[in-house]
């Protein structure tokens, strides 16, 4: 996937500022940067939930604006911060919405083991009968990653997954969204607040400051005390854990 100069106004201001990089397949991406720095219209963009002032983005070698909308859903699922169904549903139906693009509301045989095999994956067959309104956030929020396997898209967009969850299931959301990337090959992109997670569980980071990339690169070229001081003004002391840059600023 390649985004190429992407430019976005509301009301005369620039939020986004002649953004262009590109997301390596099969790895984990994450956006990060300060409140207002761009990452979540860039990815409302590249999802075509926002509409771009110009730019162009490109999907396995296509234009974004040339993919039916059906065909596109195909390759890309998105999760946005309010994932809030005002529907009386199962977790099971829930998942079942993941097949939509392939099958509409006739799912076949296929369908079916797509939607088991997703409910397996995260663990579900527990509550896949309980309705989403009745589960704990980390129970929903898996319920929703769910659906996203189900989909069987080869990008995975999520703006801040972990947005609302304690440290337990913000821990665990980090690690099956790892999994989604090394088991099942899937090229995962995610904005996030939490350097920390974004430091440890990303393959490469793209920082942004007022609309425009600071940084783009692996993890270890962006996650720097020079870099991260940069962008959010703030001094930072890192620590390896495991191999990985932990940030921690004071």
């Amino acid at each position: 996937m390649k985004i190429n100069n992407l430019i976005k106004q509301y009301n005369g201001k620039q939020v986004v500022d002649s953004v262009s990089f590109e997301i390596q397949k099969g790895k984990v991406t994450s956006l990060i940067g300060p409140n207002g720095a761009g990452k979540s219209t860039v990815m409302g963009m590249i999802s075509r939930l926002i509409a771009r002032d110009s730019g162009a983005i490109d999907i396995e070698g296509k234009k974004i604006e040339k993919w039916k909308s059906k065909e596109l859903s195909k390759h890309l699922a998105i999760l946005t911060q309010s994932n809030n169904i005002q529907m009386k549903l199962t977790v099971r139906e829930l998942v079942s919405f993941g097949r939509f693009p392939h099958s509409g509301s006739h799912l076949n045989q296929e369908d079916l083991k797509k939607i088991d095999d997703a409910i397996a994956y995260m663990e579900l067959e527990d509550f896949e009968d309980r309705f989403i309104d009745e589960l704990s956030g980390g129970q929903r929020q898996r319920a929703y990653i769910a659906m996203v396997i189900a989909q069987d898209t080869e990008y995975v967009l999520l703006d801040e997954p972990t947005n609302n969850l304690d440290i337990y299931y913000a821990t665990n959301m980090m690690k099956i969204l790892r999994r989604l990337c090394d088991e099942l090959g899937k090229t995962v992109i995610i904005v996030l607040h939490e350097i920390n997670y974004a430091a440890f569980y990303s393959d490469y980071i793209c920082a942004f400051k007022d609309g425009k990339i600071a940084k783009y690169g692996p993890v270890s070229e962006v996650i720097t005390k020079e870099v991260l001081g940069e962008i959010y003004n703030v001094e930072f002391e890192i620590m390896q854990i495991k191999g990985r840059p932990l940030s921690i600023y004071y």
